[in-house]
């Protein structure tokens, strides 16, 4: 269910009109979104379609942001910050996770690049003013330390591969990594694996073809030489180690109060509203 370049209109780039998902044209993303329980400020699609290698029966993972009334972050009662619902829609497993914009806006501020590529994903379902806002303060949040979190899952998906020996958890692997690459080199957030594979030199060759036999199943196995691939991520581990060192992002992101001030205005907006 490969999303097609051509629904990827600038300057923020989204799904077809209505939010239908490329060549899965019964799955109307926009219903989606309005059938939830408070305002959503923004839901993109995330995972492998973000990155690149979706297999013929890949879900469909949606995030974003919803926004909880304010008399929900006052009283006793704990508020519902993170929801969680997978469903089937028409033969389609939906997948979707939306965080509270506070909740939101703490992750953005450590060095979390899962929420950054959310937030910049070019595969938009629905977006909104404040959605354009957070987006902007993304150069602000990226720091040289977000290669921790690209190193870290990474290894997470490297020993899941060892485990399975699936197609699907190397590809991450590949992606995270050359993520993490590209973004101390050149300071922004580059989840498509297709794009990475021809923008960092020390992209293995291999890639194309391994995003290719994903495209007929979600959970095959990989058939790779062990030996060669396991030279291949230990040499981008210190690639990214070297990127890292000679980063020109900061170490510290200035943007708490910005993000701060962000989240009262839009909460109190909406509760005048």
């Amino acid at each position: 269910m490969p999303l097609s370049p051509k629904l990827l209109p600038a300057p923020v780039p989204g799904l077809a009109p209505g939010g239908v998902l490329g060549d899965v044209p019964d799955v109307d993303l926009s219903a989606v979104v309005a059938d939830q329980p408070d305002p959503v400020l923004f839901a993109t699609v995330s995972g492998a379609h973000l990155y690149g290698f979706p297999s013929r029966d890949s879900d469909v993972d949606l995030r974003g942001v919803h926004l909880l009334p304010a008399a929900a972050l006052v009283g006793l009662r704990e508020p519902e910050e993170t929801r969680t619902r997978m469903w089937d829609q028409d033969g389609v497993e939906m997948d979707l996770v939306t965080h509270d914009l506070r909740k939101f806006a703490r992750l953005m501020l450590r060095p979390n690049g899962y929420v950054l590529e959310q937030l910049t994903s070019p595969l938009v379902a629905h977006t909104t003013d404040a959605h354009a806002e957070l987006r902007a303060l993304v150069p602000d949040v990226l720091t040289s330390h977000h290669a921790h979190h690209y190193r870290g899952f990474a290894g997470t998906q490297w020993r899941l591969f060892g485990k399975t020996g699936e197609l699907k958890p190397l590809l991450y692997t590949y992606r995270a990594l050359l993520t993490g690459i590209h973004l101390m080199r050149a300071g922004e957030i580059q989840a498509h694996l297709p794009t990475l594979a021809g923008e960092v030199p020390e992209a293995p060759a291999r890639l194309p073809g391994l995003i290719a036999v994903k495209a007929d199943a979600e959970h095959g196995a990989a058939d790779v030489p062990l030996d060669a691939v396991t030279a291949e991520i230990e040499r981008l581990h210190q690639v990214l180690d070297a990127a890292q060192q000679a980063s020109a992002l900061r170490a510290e992101a200035p943007v708490a109060d910005a993000l701060h001030d962000l989240v009262v205005r839009v909460r109190l907006a909406h509760a005048e509203g």
